[in-house]
């Protein structure tokens, strides 16, 4: 139940780092409630599954999560470069979140 609350803590993140975007530094009501909200989740589903899964892994796999998905966002919607070496360097954060989940 750990794992599984910590990846949709990761998406959460993505959900935040998105939001936060668009919110054009907390001037847009809509997006800055979502943040927040979706920050709280994230962060409270993080600590939840920190409660059975060591905090390097955890936190790590987390970070992960959020980072990939919200490059993955902007790369599919929001017009940011999908270069080559940007999509390789993507793939190596996620073999590494897959590895860190199989090793512990």
């Amino acid at each position: 139940m750990a794992w599984i609350v910590l990846v949709i803590s990761g998406l959460l993140e993505t959900v935040w780092a998105i939001a936060l975007d668009r919110s054009a530094g907390f001037t847009k009501p809509l997006p800055t409630t979502v943040f927040a909200v979706a920050l709280l989740l994230s962060m409270l589903g993080l600590g939840y599954s920190l409660r059975t899964i060591p905090v390097g892994t955890g936190y790590a796999v987390w970070v992960g999560i959020g980072a990939v998905g919200t490059a993955v966002i902007g790369m599919t919607l929001l017009g940011e470069s999908t270069s080559l070496p940007r999509i390789l360097c993507l793939l190596l954060v996620v073999a590494g979140v897959a590895g860190l989940k199989y090793v512990h």
